[in-house]
């Protein structure tokens, strides 16, 4: 029986993966036709290589306990993909703000908050993080005694995340401060990933860079 090849169509899927991680969603859910693809790319890309930001849940003791990628959730429930995270110029005010960019989401900067297992974490007014306002102090919507979003609930590094704060900062600053940056990559919304390690809780990352040994990268293979 002749087998079936089915190249062409492996080939497709892999253009539209590709085509995926560097639009994200600023295509709006219409494809851009050939001719807007490469002229997104020549707009935006040198953009994501000059001002990429840098994102991170960090402890108090320095540990990048999280690094968001395109996929982590907000406080406000949409995705760090979902915020403003390419810019032609760096803001010169810090903290920088990353706006969410869904329609009618009030949110003014991408703010991460930590789940329980596959759930929100509660607030001292024992309702979900879901249940609070996503401006301002994160008061919460069920109830008239919460002065705003607070949280025991305690970080595998052993602090509770109250402690933790949304970092978003430059590659120049993440250099200054001895934290990785990885490698120069076109693709959106990446955050503070640079690599596979990357997806580990910060008290799990055995390998800092998330990039790899070069020294073994690049040793000939025999």
């Amino acid at each position: 029986m002749e087998r079936l090849h089915f190249q062409g169509a492996a080939g497709a899927i892999d253009d539209y993966l590709e085509y995926r991680r560097i639009v994200g969603e600023d295509d709006g859910g219409k494809l851009f036709t050939p001719e807007e693809y490469e002229a997104y790319k020549k707009n935006v890309l040198p953009m994501r290589t000059q001002n990429r930001l840098f994102v991170s849940w960090r402890s108090p003791t320095g540990i990048d306990c999280k690094l968001v990628g395109p996929e982590t959730p907000c406080f406000c429930t949409h995705r760090y993909k979902q915020h403003k995270t390419d810019f032609k110029e760096l803001p010169a005010d810090r903290p920088i703000l990353l706006p969410c960019k869904v329609s009618k989401c009030p949110c003014k900067s991408y703010h991460f908050v930590p789940l329980n297992g596959s759930q929100p974490i509660r607030c001292r007014c024992k309702h979900f993080a879901d249940d609070h306002n996503v401006t301002g102090s994160y008061i919460c919507t069920k109830c008239s005694n919460c002065s705003g979003f607070h949280s025991s609930f305690t970080c595998g590094c052993s602090q509770p995340a109250y402690t933790h704060d949304t970092i978003v900062e430059t590659k120049e600053e993440r250099q200054a401060l001895g934290k990785p940056v990885g490698q120069d990559v076109p693709y959106a919304a990446m955050g503070g990933l640079t690599g596979f390690s990357s997806l580990a809780e910060g008290y799990m990352r055995l390998d800092d860079s998330g990039i790899g040994n070069f020294q073994v990268i690049d040793r000939p293979q025999n």
